[in-house]
């Protein structure tokens, strides 16, 4: 499918779009985010390979051609400051839906920005914000996917842990896949300050009642994930009972047990 056509099937996704594809950017958000000073909200920069994709807390993203899709979206939120952790967790159940369309199957969300099928990680997701005077400028929200096995396979390094959304390539499904995610993360978006999506994020979590690592700034404390909250972040108690309730960007969770 020609940059074109592509950008008009994305732009169908919902009102206001404006899409643009490239061969390859260093980093969709990366990119996003050197441009975002004139562009309007809604503006979506799609990458056909990354040559330094970013997760969070610094991580690499395996970007290759062809298999995967590397989407950044710009949003200048209408929102309380605080609304702003629920990007994530909304984009994460977009996602899911979109991935359930695409191929009848429901991915897990793994708290707080992972989605996961067979329990082998087939997306990432990143928001990173700007704020002006007091509140936010600008949101950039990057979504990055394995929608089709790589060539050749993962990365040795990956195969324990990467996996696909579908099990054969085929060289349309991102495309389409990159327009469902779009129609319904803005669905969520429009409706944010409702917070309807986090039950269904609640639900499809695989965190829940799992025996976890809590890992922040270097150091590795376990924990037993309690709950969920209304604002998305998670109840965990530790092994001398005391419980904590910890938020997006403070730290990363690792399940016990699971290689991951």
């Amino acid at each position: 499918m020609t940059d074109a056509g592509i950008s008009r099937l994305l732009a169908s996704a919902w009102p206001g779009l404006t899409v643009r594809v490239e061969e390859e950017c260093p980093s969709t958000n990366t990119c996003l985010k050197e441009r975002l000073r004139d562009l309007p909200h809604g503006y979506v920069l799609i990458a056909r390979r990354q040559s330094a994709g970013r997760g969070r807390l610094g991580r690499s993203f395996f970007s290759p051609d062809g298999t995967g899709l590397y989407m950044s979206v710009l949003l200048r939120p209408d929102l309380d400051a605080g609304m702003l952790t629920l990007i994530t967790p909304a984009a994460a159940v977009a996602v899911r839906r979109a991935i359930r369309d695409l191929s009848g199957v429901d991915a897990d969300i793994k708290w707080v920005n992972d989605l996961l099928i067979g329990g082998r990680k087939v997306c990432g997701i990143l928001t990173e914000c700007g704020f002006s005077g007091g509140g936010a400028a600008w949101a950039v929200l990057g979504i990055g996917v394995n929608v089709c096995p790589p060539e050749g396979g993962f990365p040795p390094e990956l195969r324990d842990a990467a996996g696909a959304v579908l099990p054969d390539f085929d060289p349309e499904a991102r495309w389409r896949l990159a327009n469902l995610i779009l129609r319904r993360f803005f669905e969520i978006y429009e409706a944010l300050p409702g917070r309807a999506f986090v039950r269904e994020y609640r639900e499809a979590n695989c965190v829940i009642g799992r025996e976890v690592d809590i890992i922040c700034g270097g150091v590795s404390r376990p924990a037993l994930a309690l709950d969920i909250s209304p604002d998305c972040a998670l109840l965990v108690r530790y092994p001398d009972g005391r419980e904590e309730r910890i938020c997006a960007g403070e730290v990363s969770l690792r399940i016990r047990g699971a290689g991951r």
